[in-house]
């Protein structure tokens, strides 16, 4: 962590050794298959826990250091909750985890936590952005709106920040300091969540500090929330993203429908292809897509999620993406390699030998 001339609250304690810092080994995770012919290949790399935590599947390299990006807002959700975050509501909680479209009640949520905090727009030190939601990003730019701090995706993650230094008297300019007391925190809970130390420090794109771990303990992490009792900061975090799926992203955004097409089921994206998701009774999965393609997280976190014991059928919608050839189906995008062994729909195209 950086130096700064804000306090540190307390010494971080001892944890497992941080993940190494190498060039990841991943393998092929999905194909994309026009008319029987693999016409592209994703690599990338999965992890699938059992309910008593062990790893039941895994390929590529779930060891490694990465960035988990946005996916990791949920236990920075914990981590604020932990150093004193009051948020108004579970509407305000979920947006604290949240890679929000910009959608109108987004806006809202973020400005209430705001509000309540004696605090406005112009607090924010995230970076000026347009809405992340395409159809709310059009209609911003047809009303003659540009980038705004509020918009951004993450806008409701940096209100709750800003709360929460507020109520702990921290300072309030220098909130994304890597060595603010706040940041500081976070990287505790992170540490805590995880099972392991932090193996690099850096700036996310919105600006706020981002922590390095492994998929395996990024996933480890989101299982701890998933089972968490109701009155625990891990259970609220939790509780607040099953009740409030579009405010975590937005409304028709994949992450949303997965939630509420699987019971008890908590999920969260990142940018640079990462995915999450994790059961009640512990049960949880991790990907990561080596070329960062959105494209093909969903068919791949599909296909471990069925590994996971989800019904194939609840799953279908989320595992192949249709590949098109004149604007007729031709093919598909979906797992590849172990990862489609386990049927999660029907697909018209020829599987690839």
């Amino acid at each position: 962590m950086s130096h700064t001339t804000a306090p540190r609250t307390a010494p971080r304690p001892v944890h497992a050794e941080p993940p190494a810092i190498r060039e990841p080994a991943h393998v092929p995770v999905a194909h994309v298959v026009r008319e029987g012919i693999v016409e592209g290949v994703h690599y990338g790399s999965v992890v699938v826990l059992a309910a008593d935590g062990s790893v039941e599947f895994e390929a590529g390299d779930i060891e490694a250091a990465f960035y988990p990006r946005s996916a990791l807002k949920p236990v920075q959700a914990v981590g604020l909750l932990r150093a004193g975050l009051l948020p108004p509501d579970t509407e305000s909680l979920a947006l604290t985890a949240a890679s929000h479209s910009g959608e109108d009640r987004h806006l809202a949520t973020a400005r209430r936590i705001l509000s309540a905090a004696g605090l406005t727009e112009d607090d924010l030190r995230n970076v000026p952005d347009l809405p992340y939601g395409t159809a709310m990003r059009e209609r911003w730019l047809r009303s003659g709106f540009g980038p705004t701090r509020l918009a951004q995706n993450c806008s409701g993650k940096h209100a709750s920040m800003l709360m929460t230094a507020k109520a702990r008297g921290w300072p309030l300019e220098n909130y994304l300091d890597p060595g603010h007391p706040l940041q500081w925190q976070l990287a505790v809970t992170v540490e805590d969540l995880t099972e392991q130390s932090i193996a690099r420090v850096t700036l996310d794109g919105c600006g706020a500090p981002l922590f390095s771990v492994s998929l395996h303990g990024l996933t480890r992490a989101v299982a701890r929330l998933a089972t968490a009792a109701p009155d625990t900061d891990e259970g609220r975090v939790a509780d607040a993203m099953r009740e409030h799926p579009e405010l975590v992203s937005g409304t028709g955004r994949d992450v949303a429908l997965l939630m509420r097409a699987v019971p008890g089921l908590i999920a969260k994206d990142g940018f640079e292809g990462v995915q999450i998701a994790a059961l009640p009774d512990g049960r949880a999965v991790g990907v990561k897509i080596a070329d960062g393609a959105d494209r093909a997280r969903m068919p791949v976190t599909a296909a471990a999620l069925a590994r996971c014991g989800v019904d194939p059928q609840v799953l279908a919608a989320f595992a192949r993406t249709p590949v098109l050839g004149g604007g007729k189906e031709v093919g598909s995008l979906r797992a590849a390699g172990a990862l489609a062994s386990l049927p999660t729909g029907s697909d018209r195209s020829a599987r690839p030998r």
